[in-house]
């Protein structure tokens, strides 16, 4: 049975080996130099900064996802645990905190872009570049509200 809770500040190194798993996975349209960037930038923030994690039953961090501000700024599932509902448990936990919940996902991971439009969100827009003005477009997703 999966569980849902913050973050504790000693298990940023299994946090940042999820995302590697993840991102491994299912981001091979990432240069190899911007994969380097990128997990630099990661390793900083996920170092310092709490998340939502999915736990297994032993407690261990098996997904995590951070939020902000009704956004849904990063969620990555370990590689081992792809298929069993992490991810749609960590996108209910948040639609239950923020109904109106929006995410950008990288056009390139259409994995990720039918995961979340299985989950109800509905493109709302397009950029050319990420975030950090890197050469990856993104699809900006809204959860679409029931009528």
């Amino acid at each position: 049975m999966l569980k849902i809770r913050m973050s504790q500040p000693s298990e940023a190194p299994e946090i940042i080996q999820i995302w590697r798993n993840s991102v491994d996975a299912t981001h091979d349209f990432l240069t190899a130099n911007d994969r380097q960037e990128i997990e630099k930038e990661v390793v900083g923030f996920f170092s310092q900064t709490p998340v939502w994690v999915a736990t297994n039953e032993e407690d261990q961090p098996i997904g995590f996802m951070f939020l902000h501000e009704g956004h849904l700024e990063a969620l990555f599932v370990d590689a081992s645990a792809r298929g069993l509902g992490v991810g749609k448990q960590l996108i209910s936990h948040a639609l239950a905190l923020h109904p109106d919940l929006s995410v950008d996902v990288n056009e390139q991971n259409q994995q990720a872009v039918g995961f979340y439009q299985h989950m109800g969100f509905e493109v709302s827009g397009r950029s050319d570049l990420d975030g950090q003005g890197r050469a990856y477009p993104l699809l900006h997703l809204k959860k679409a509200q029931a009528v």
